[in-house]
């Protein structure tokens, strides 16, 4: 495992330039230092949270070539981008999908202030265009995260769009398990939550799962399933 390695300048710029190309809605100047000033108060945070990185998909034992499609639950993904920083190995670089609404807007500038780029796009607004910039940014040689239940629910419910992408593009999905030791819960529908200070982050790299081109509508569905299944049932916060 290599810490603290993020992608280079270059890719940096590549990176920024591809998430701009897809960029919606524009956040107001003053909204903007907002967002950074939001992000230096969970960077604080996260400063003071105990982290655990278990690799079952064997990503950080050995050098992976493919680029892959990152899966975690729309309410474990405060804590994310201060994962990304430690733990993202040196590769192209990572691409968040949010959606194309302004709050979508908002979390790619958030995103931003920790290194990462986006897409901008949902199955509700914009999703052709969005599975096409997802499919471009895969090509490019881009990991992508994706929240599969996000951004409207039902919570801890799989949509197809991930599984859809992997199939076009034979790159593999990567399911990650995200536990909190000590946490608040948001009254929202994915019942979001945020870890307590000093508590323990463990994330699970979950084994790869491919998903072949030529597999049949039912085929496809027992798939989807079994994704599901694998991201649901060793959860401990419900």
């Amino acid at each position: 495992m290599r810490e603290g390695a993020l992608t280079s300048h270059s890719d940096r710029g590549d990176m920024s330039d591809l998430a701009r190309s897809t960029k919606i809605y524009r956040v107001p100047v003053l909204t903007r230092g907002l967002m950074r000033l939001g992000s230096i108060l969970v960077k604080l945070l996260c400063a003071t949270l105990r982290y655990k990185v278990i690799d079952e998909a064997g990503f950080f034992k050995k050098p992976f070539l493919r680029p892959v499609v990152i899966l975690v639950w729309h309410n474990r993904i405060l804590a994310m981008p201060a994962v990304f920083s430690r733990y993202y190995p040196s590769r192209k670089g990572l691409l968040v999908l949010t959606s194309a609404s302004r709050d979508g807007a908002y979390l790619s500038e958030f995103v931003r202030c920790f290194g990462m780029g986006s897409v901008r796009g949902s199955s509700s607004r914009r999703g052709a265009a969005a599975l096409l910039d997802l499919v471009r940014s895969v090509e490019a040689g881009f990991d992508l995260c994706i929240t599969p239940d996000g951004p409207r629910g039902p919570r801890y419910s799989l949509g197809p769009g991930a599984l859809l992408l992997s199939q076009r593009c034979q790159v593999p999905l990567m399911p990650l398990l995200v536990e909190y030791s000590a946490f608040w819960r948001f009254k929202s529908w994915d019942g979001f939550a945020v870890p307590k200070p000093f508590s323990k982050v463990t994330v699970t790299l979950l084994p790869m799962m491919e998903i072949e081109s030529s597999e049949t509508e039912a085929a496809f569905e027992i798939k989807r399933q079994q994704v599901e299944t694998r991201m649901t049932e060793r959860l401990v916060m419900k």
